[in-house]
């Protein structure tokens, strides 16, 4: 009789280590980008980085988050050239060690900060400036994200696509053959 519920500790015990460590898996997936990238890395030239910066009117107070950041171009020049902080959201493991790389290179690894996570759960309630280079289905996936998130006075600043017809850009501009969009985050 104790050798039976000996027994049956022991496999109640390996029971509760298997429970243990599937947990613990699905805690560590939960913090993981839970998919592949949606789309592929392309920069945006620098002159378009600076008219996007620029079109938000960034200063040495903001901070910029830039979603799918790629190479790290864009929160790099607002903190060199604004002096801004700057967030990259990035699901490209290498991309972000590049970042970072990059980040050291340009002597800013100290205002800048690069994730690896999806844009969808990355929070981004302290961001004063968005940057995005996405295609318009992501970009219009996001709205209510934005609108959750952000904070009046916030900007939002695409490469290249709008959010179609769902919210219409406060200004756009044409920079060399390029378009880049900007969207206010208003009170109510």
């Amino acid at each position: 009789m104790l050798s039976e519920r000996l027994t049956a500790l022991g496999v109640r015990s390996s029971i509760s280590i298997v429970i243990a460590g599937l947990s613990l898996v699905m805690v560590q997936a939960s913090q993981a980008p839970s998919h592949r990238p949606d789309v592929r890395f392309l920069p945006t030239p620098d002159n378009v980085v600076d008219a996007m910066l620029e079109m938000a009117h960034v200063t040495a107070s903001d901070v910029v988050f830039d979603l799918g950041s790629g190479d790290g171009r864009i929160p790099i020049a607002a903190a060199k050239k604004y002096g801004a902080r700057g967030v990259g959201v990035e699901i490209d493991d290498q991309l972000v060690r590049l970042s970072q790389e990059n980040a050291v290179k340009a002597g800013v690894a100290d205002r800048v900060t690069f994730i690896h996570g999806d844009l969808f759960q990355t929070d981004i309630s302290q961001a004063t400036v968005v940057t995005l280079f996405l295609l318009p289905s992501l970009n219009i996936q996001l709205i209510p994200k934005f609108k959750r998130e952000l904070r009046p006075g916030a900007r939002i600043v695409s490469h290249h696509f709008a959010m179609g017809d769902v919210w219409l850009p406060d200004a756009e501009q044409d920079v060399s053959g390029l378009m880049i969009y900007l969207w206010n985050i208003r009170s109510g």
